[in-house]
């Protein structure tokens, strides 16, 4: 990903509402799921990790693409934004 596609994310992003949160538990299988399957239906998300949390948001966010296949676009604060390019057909294609 570009500098310019990332900056696009990034402007789209800025007004999602965030779809996860993670909290004191982590990175279950079961949030791993959740996260992979919202990519694939939405392409573009935003996760919160939450102040109980012992994780950073920036580990958390490196850990989660990893698993999920997906690239980050941004970890600000304690969201981090993160995009897949989608394989369904009937999804309007952000990139």
């Amino acid at each position: 990903m570009n500098s310019k596609e990332r900056a696009t994310l990034r402007s789209i992003a800025m007004n999602m509402q965030p779809t996860s949160h993670i909290g004191k538990n982590g990175i279950t299988e079961t949030v791993i799921q959740a996260i992979d399957e919202q990519l694939e239906a939405k392409e573009l998300i935003k996760i919160v990790v939450l102040k109980n949390s012992d994780f950073s948001a920036k580990d958390i966010a490196q850990d989660i693409a990893q698993d999920t296949n997906s690239e980050v676009v941004q970890v600000l604060g304690q969201k981090i934004t993160l995009y897949r390019f989608s394989n369904k057909d009937n999804i309007k294609h952000i990139l």
